[in-house]
């Protein structure tokens, strides 16, 4: 009997590990992120289609920074990328400092 129970485990397709079944796939080593949305990993904090929380998608011309959907062309506290703040004082025109 123990041949037999092999050779039907042996053919029987694996199942896929999806974070929905497994949440703790997400965490990882070389993970896309450590949150699950729809099946798949992610980081909600970065993730322009699941930005702060699953399904929740940024507009065009928007950035997921820190998990809030922002202009980096105009937000002088992600001015041209994420965290990257403009001097006290400054404006953030164009993703850049103190444009013109």
């Amino acid at each position: 009997m123990r041949g037999f129970t092999y050779l039907v485990n042996r053919n029987k397709p694996r199942e896929t590990a999806t974070c929905d079944k497994f949440p703790r796939v997400c965490r990882a080593k070389g993970s896309a992120g450590p949150d699950c949305c729809k099946k798949q990993c992610v980081n909600v904090m970065t993730d322009n289609l699941n930005c702060g929380e699953c399904g929740r998608r940024c507009r065009y011309g928007q950035t997921c920074c820190s998990g809030n959907c922002v202009d980096v062309m105009y937000d002088k506290r992600n001015c041209g990328a994420c965290k990257n703040k403009c001097k006290k004082g400054s404006f953030c025109n164009f993703g850049m400092c103190s444009y013109a």
